[in-house]
């Protein structure tokens, strides 16, 4: 979904994923302890207003970020510190091969400004 925010175009990404369910604590705990050279590349490569909820009955992730350019985005899994963060956070979660995170893109269907 592509807004306009201030003249700027907004799209806004929803997604699921799923961590363990004895890693729910640490997984918290690591996220309150983000690396701030990963928040910095997020930013670079355009994210913002981003969130990740838990749904501790499922160990379902649910996360949210707004994005300038899918593109560029599209970059960000290809940074080093990214593919360290994922090497970082696999234990904790279900995994690809590459140790990114099995995602699943959400159709957004309502939003209110």
């Amino acid at each position: 979904m592509t807004l306009q925010d201030g003249g700027l175009a907004v799209i806004k990404k929803g997604f699921v994923m799923k961590v363990y369910e004895d890693q729910h604590e640490e997984y918290e705990k690591r996220h309150d302890e983000i690396w701030p050279e990963l928040v910095g590349e997020l930013r670079k490569h355009g994210a913002r207003n981003y969130s990740i909820f838990l749904d501790k009955e499922t160990s379902q992730l649910f996360g949210y970020v707004e994005i300038e350019d899918e593109e560029l985005w599209g970059k960000m899994s290809t940074t080093e510190i990214n593919q360290k963060w994922w090497k970082y956070m696999a234990p904790l979660m279900e995994t690809n091969s590459d140790d990114s995170p099995i995602s699943k893109d959400l159709k957004p269907v309502f939003h209110m400004a």
